[in-house]
């Protein structure tokens, strides 16, 4: 490895102007990669993954802070750095030869060149023959392919990779990874080191070198692991399994404590888990061969779940007071197996009782509409509300999931036409006969 480090982050940080303020992604992030690198960034929901990683490229600029690539300042897209996007982004009236072809043609390689290094490259990476299809011709797989000889064609020393994966099926997704890897280690690419986002442990795991977890909101780097172990990795092997457990550990250990209020009810940001996802977890966890207190990396891999599938199902676990959620583990509360063997009205009493201790955007939204004379309130009043702190898609996705706990809760209704919060409505009894409705008349 070279003494000079490639790239160097040093105390970045970055914010988003908002309505009323800013909104601050990223804080003091100082990380290095070298030459001969595969680099993870990895963390949940909200650490500002992609946020980093397209500073990093100049798509965006630092609001504080500094990207130095080959010991110069990056601002604005940067020579010798290309980018693999998660969803392929490729021209669907340009043919693969022509998608590949197009990033050279903009730095102004001439056209004979251009052919023959984009055939090159679109032979490199095994669709060899396919030159003259279109995308909608391709699988997910294959468009992707592409994705990678565009980017490779260009001969970048640094390589950005932002969930290149997630958006292929598992088996393909193995294939393109193992694929990458024995063009990497066979040194057949000319690139000197990538980093890659993902919020696969497993993945990152088994590609990276080096992975750095980020914690969110500001995301900040909460740790660095070194993984030591040589390619191609045995995903089954004891080394293998105590690295991912470690990552899980790590992405866990700051699980926030159930049963208490935060200080603002719209300072956090909730992911919507669907209450099926939530009774699907509990049983599962309560079901042999787990007994209540389970393991978060065999549970995912046993259920073909990734980090942000499964650890947003935990951690509402967590908020509800039905499991605590650390070091990698879930293991379930008295509540949360009093939960698991309830009929659905207990359950639902349950989850009512725990929703209003532990999530207090629920707390306060019931609050608001049991303080006004109707019992309604506009969606609007508690959006606006969240975006003082969360972005407008999390504000979003927040108020929609305190609205489908609450309804299934039975603590508040939500009327879709008025976009309006409102107290449940009692039933009125039917009358049976018409001679009682006549005599109640009178």
């Amino acid at each position: 490895m070279h003494d000079e480090p490639l790239l160097r982050v040093e105390r970045l940080r970055k914010t988003f102007p908002k309505a009323a303020g800013e909104l601050l992604v990223l804080d003091g992030i100082d990380l290095e990669v070298r030459a001969g690198e595969i680099v993870g960034l990895l963390g949940r929901s909200g650490s500002g993954k992609s946020t980093l990683l397209r500073t990093i490229a100049g798509l965006l600029e630092p609001s504080a802070g500094r990207v130095v690539f080959e010991g110069r300042p990056v601002h604005g897209p940067a020579a010798g750095v290309a980018m693999v996007f998660q969803n392929f982004a490729l021209f669907p009236w340009l043919t693969v030869l022509e998608n590949v072809t197009l990033g050279l043609r903009a730095l102004g390689v001439d056209a004979e060149s251009a052919h023959r290094r984009a055939l090159a490259a679109i032979d490199l990476i095994g669709l060899d023959g396919f030159e003259s299809a279109y995308p909608r011709e391709l699988s997910g797989g294959m468009q992707q392919r592409v994705g990678f000889a565009r980017a490779l064609v260009v001969e970048p020393k640094l390589l950005l990779m932002d969930e290149p994966f997630s958006a292929l099926d598992v088996l393909t997704a193995e294939t393109l990874r193992t694929d990458f890897l024995d063009l990497w280690s066979e040194e057949k690419l000319d690139i000197l080191a990538v980093v890659l986002v993902t919020h696969n442990i497993e993945e990152a795991v088994f590609l990276c070198d080096r992975v750095i977890v980020l914690a969110p909101n500001p995301g900040r780097i909460a740790a660095e692991i070194e993984i030591e172990l040589p390619h191609l990795r045995d995903r089954q092997s004891v080394a293998f399994r105590d690295v991912v457990e470690r990552v899980y550990s790590l992405l866990t250990e700051r699980a926030p404590a159930h049963g208490r209020l935060i200080e603002s009810p719209t300072a956090r940001h909730l992911r919507r888990v669907s209450v099926n996802r939530l009774a699907g977890l509990v049983e599962t966890v309560a079901a042999p061969p787990y007994d209540g207190s389970a393991d978060l990396p065999v549970v995912a891999h046993t259920l073909q779940l990734e980090l942000d599938e499964l650890l947003p199902v935990a951690e509402a676990l967590h908020l509800l007071g039905f499991a605590e959620v650390a070091h990698g583990d879930v293991v379930l509360t008295d509540t949360g197996r009093e939960y698991a063997q309830a009929e659905t009205q207990e359950r639902k009493r349950l989850f009512a009782e725990h929703a209003l201790r532990g999530v207090a955007l629920i707390a306060h939204i019931r609050d608001v509409l049991h303080a006004r004379p109707n019992g309604r309130a506009p969606r609007v009043r508690f959006e606006a509300e969240l975006e003082d702190h969360l972005s407008e898609q999390y504000a979003r996705e927040t108020l929609d999931a305190a609205i489908e706990w609450g309804r299934y809760a039975e603590l508040y209704e939500y009327d879709d036409v008025s976009r309006e919060l409102l107290l449940e409505q009692p039933q009125t009894a039917p009358l049976d006969e018409p001679g009682e409705a006549q005599a109640t008349d009178r």
